[in-house]
């Protein structure tokens, strides 16, 4: 769990504290849901990670693994 933790952590560098602000953050969200970055609201950011958060959870659970986290 520390691992997908600190995935987490790592891919909201910058904008730990408003991740629906990340440019990275937005791309993927982008990328994954069809949502054109530029209209991720807060609002939307929540719903779309509250949505996804077994395939999220996945990913990053994946993302640990692959960088020896």
């Amino acid at each position: 769990m520390m691992g997908e933790l600190a995935v987490a952590f790592r891919l909201a560098k910058g904008y730990r504290l408003q991740p629906w602000n990340s440019p990275y953050l937005k791309w993927r969200v982008e990328t994954w849901s069809g949502l054109h970055a530029e209209v991720v609201t807060p609002g939307e950011f929540v719903r779309f990670v509250w949505g996804h958060r077994r395939d999220l959870w996945r990913y990053l659970r994946w993302a640990a693994e692959k960088s020896g986290e």
